[in-house]
């Protein structure tokens, strides 16, 4: 198990601004939110590849979201989005990443008018990144999202039914933040335990995805840990807490 940061925490300024801060996390593997100021282009990938050189450090990258929905219901609109997630993709191909993050697709207001139309567009829109990714030698990972939401898959059951119906399987991230808010994250780790390739984790307290430092929150991180350690897990565990980054670093190392 290896510890990571997010760059989420400092989302508020531009990537180039944040290099110098990066570097004095007890980490040496960042994941890289490819949104807002720190969307990812030809320049910055460059910058970042003498940034890895110099301080020996590892990339994942989360692909954006916002603005994504594999799901949309306009087939104009839905391949616009493909093509920025593609973007990432070979930006993360580009700077070796450990693997790409994927938030799932959400259900939109034509959905009452055509039932599963949301489910299987998010269906094709994952099996086609898979399929290019894979060209580039690039992993992709699709989260579990928060409550109260309209993403498609937020619950245990969710991921069951998308399991049976997703062929080839895809590999998931675990966020503890978000499993949290439904009670699920000792099923989810119980039932996906070989599937969870990456996690995620802040802390909240049960009700909404605040994003706190780790224990600042009720989620209990030791057994969390230990419920990892017991699956043999070995990925990257990224915090993504919005603020004191350093003391969840600490605070986590010690239970690892």
């Amino acid at each position: 198990m290896e510890l990571a940061a997010s760059t989420l925490h400092l989302l508020d300024r531009p990537l180039e601004a944040i290099l110098d801060q990066l570097v004095t996390l007890d980490v040496n593997r960042i994941e890289l939110a490819d949104s807002g100021n720190h969307a990812l282009n030809p320049k910055r990938v460059e910058r970042l590849l003498e940034f890895k050189s110099s301080y020996d450090i590892e990339f994942s990258i989360h692909a954006p979201y916002a603005d994504t929905n594999l799901s949309a219901d306009d087939d104009l609109i839905r391949e616009w989005i493909l093509k920025r997630v593609r973007a990432s993709i070979r930006f993360a191909s580009e700077l070796d990443s450990k693997c790409l993050v994927l938030h799932p697709g959400w259900t939109t207001a034509t959905e009452p008018f055509m039932r599963g139309r949301s489910w299987g567009l998010n269906i094709r829109s994952l099996r086609w990144l898979q399929r290019y990714a894979g060209d580039y030698g690039v992993e992709v990972l699709l989260e579990n999202v928060p409550t109260p939401t309209p993403y498609l898959l937020v619950s245990l059951d969710d991921f069951r039914l998308f399991d049976e119906e997703m062929t080839p399987s895809l590999g998931y991230v675990l966020d503890i933040g978000h499993s949290n808010l439904l009670g699920e994250t000792q099923g989810f780790i119980d039932e996906f335990g070989p599937k969870i390739k990456h996690v995620h984790v802040s802390d909240n307290e049960g009700e909404a995805d605040s994003h706190l430092p780790i224990s600042e929150g009720t989620i209990d991180w030791e057994k969390s840990i230990d419920s990892l350690k017991n699956i043999g897990f070995n990925g990257w565990v990224v915090i993504e807490s919005y603020s004191k980054v350093t003391e969840s670093i600490e605070y986590l190392k010690r239970l690892l």
